[in-house]
């Protein structure tokens, strides 16, 4: 008979995927629920309905119910701890009777460029506009009524907690996406906290969740929140939470690059790297500055846009084959054509793309639009097609890890990959360390991801022993014989990348003026 007090459940909001995974003693998935959404762009707004996650929240979970009955023959009715993640960032606010105020702004936003820039200049201190502070100061310059009514500002992740517990608590991790963390306390820097107050007069300790680290309980499942998760009443309250995490958060948990010195490239609708440093940086606009789980800080080069245009065009080449009669199975199509690009010459052979469906902070522009370009004498053939839109997924990430590595000489002992681009074995792995120049590492779990990472962290809470930090439990207990392959780009594909890039950075202009002609 199946224990279920010894899984553990950790569940993300992804961009374009709701995703549930329980894990056994062993740290090991053993069933899993998920449920497919998208973005809206309503208003000029990127955002989500509430309705939309409750929905797909729901339907995530009925999934991994009925996966666990196929798999075990049992009902899920309790699980050892669960773990709740989302999309970093963005703005979610509520007033003191718990309504919202406000449609739910979203990470991809690029709409408060003039309120990152002024705290910016006031903390001394690189916010992006898809911080929550940052909208939450944009809304207070564009004079929007409903901020004097706010009670609470939370993000996604930090919104489904409060759901599940009643909490207003959240992960540091998760919490440094809303507003700079001083790792030596571990909580929100009091004297930027201070100086915001003197400039809009809002007190953020007020309206800001409490911040906890890993390994700390972030409370337990209220029966209102077993109703909401599980409306057919079969989950039973009482079950412990990890503090809610962020999707960087949860990166780094589930590609053990949680030490100093560690990083991680997560790649999906979005790309970012994620390296623990051991010094202060200085002040770039592109790039964070957040923290790992436990607090310790790190140096995040974010790029909204990665792997949807990669989406959009093989959805494209499956519309073809339809038409024509052949029978398509999507996920096939994606492996073949990301192994054709292994085909492709190193340089794309002339073409060139820009993947931007929204706007890109690292390269200052606030639109996006996808554009696909060629020299008359390119060599246009499939293999250099599907490079080409590999290799555009990167470029961006690409130009502002050179300021960490270059600028700032940070040093980088490991790098891991996870997430989608990494799904087709040997392909995304082989370009991003054509990108880097490093090996680069995948593991088994890679395609799990986020919640694979969640639910480590919750297990963490669940499982540790005393005084045993999450650095040593992820190393002894989960990865020490964790299977993974690590692979080195050919130098003929380092230069290849570089011929790219190169051409890359002189085509900017062009398309910061698609941005403005279409």
């Amino acid at each position: 008979m199946m224990n279920l007090e010894k899984t553990v459940l950790g569940i993300e909001l992804g961009s374009t995927r709701i995703k549930a995974v329980l894990i056994d003693e062993k740290h090991v998935p053993i069933a899993q629920g998920d449920y497919e959404w998208e973005n809206q762009f309503v208003n000029g707004v990127w955002t989500y309905s509430m309705d939309a996650v409750h929905t797909g929240i729901q339907a995530c979970f009925a999934g991994l119910k009925a996966d666990v009955k196929a798999r075990f023959g049992t009902e899920l009715t309790t699980v050892g701890a669960i773990g709740v993640s989302a999309m970093m960032h963005g703005y979610l606010p509520f007033d003191k009777d718990g309504r919202q105020l406000a449609e739910f702004r979203t990470w991809r936003n690029t709409i408060t460029g003039e309120a990152a820039a002024e705290l910016t200049e006031l903390f001394g201190f690189n916010i992006p506009q898809r911080w929550s502070i940052a909208h939450l100061y944009q809304a207070i310059l564009n004079g929007e009524e409903h901020v004097k009514d706010i009670a609470f500002l939370t993000t996604l992740a930090g919104y489904i907690h409060w759901r599940l517990t009643g909490e207003k608590v959240m992960g540091i991790g998760e919490a440094s996406g809303m507003f700079p963390i001083d790792s030596e306390k571990p909580d929100y820097d009091e004297g930027m906290i201070q100086k915001f107050k003197a400039l809009t007069g809002v007190d953020l300790r007020a309206i800001l969740p409490k911040v906890l680290v890993a390994g700390e309980c972030g409370g337990t499942l209220t029966a209102m929140g077993a109703a909401f998760l599980d409306p057919s009443g079969t989950l039973k309250p009482g079950i412990p939470l990890a503090p809610c995490e962020g999707d960087a958060g949860t990166g780094m948990a589930a590609t053990n690059a949680v030490r100093v010195r560690t990083g991680n490239v997560s790649a999906g609708t979005s790309d970012f790297a994620m390296i623990v440093t051991d010094k202060p940086l200085g002040v770039h606009r592109e790039i964070d500055m957040v923290t790992t789980p436990t607090g310790l800080p790190v140096a995040m080069v974010h790029c909204s846009n990665c792997t949807s245009d990669i989406n959009a065009w093989i959805n494209l080449l499956a519309e073809y084959a339809e038409m024509l009669g052949v029978s398509v199975d999507r996920p096939e199509l994606f492996v073949r054509l990301f192994n054709k690009a292994l085909e492709g010459d190193a340089d794309c052979g002339g073409l060139l793309s820009f993947n931007y469906f929204s706007g890109e902070g690292v390269t200052a522009l606030d639109k996006g639009r996808p554009v696909f370009a060629r020299m008359p004498n390119a060599k246009f053939t499939l293999a250099n097609f599907m490079r080409a839109h590999l290799l555009s997924a990167l470029a961006t990430l690409k130009i502002g890890l050179d300021i960490l590595t270059q600028t700032e000489k940070v040093e980088i002992e490991k790098l891991c990959g996870h997430g989608g681009f990494f799904k087709t074995p040997g392909v995304g792995q082989r370009m991003l360390s054509a990108a880097v120049g490093a090996p680069v590492s995948v593991m088994e779990t890679a395609g799990e991801g986020g919640p694979y990472g969640m639910a480590l962290l919750a297990a963490y809470m669940l499982w540790k022993e005393e005084g045993e930090t999450l650095e040593d439990y992820l190393d002894s207990k989960v990865f020490a014989d964790a299977a993974s392959t690590t692979l080195m780009a050919e130098a003929s594909d380092i230069a290849g990348f570089s011929i790219f890039l190169s051409r890359y950075k002189k085509a900017l202009p062009m398309e910061r003026c698609a941005t403005e002609v279409l």
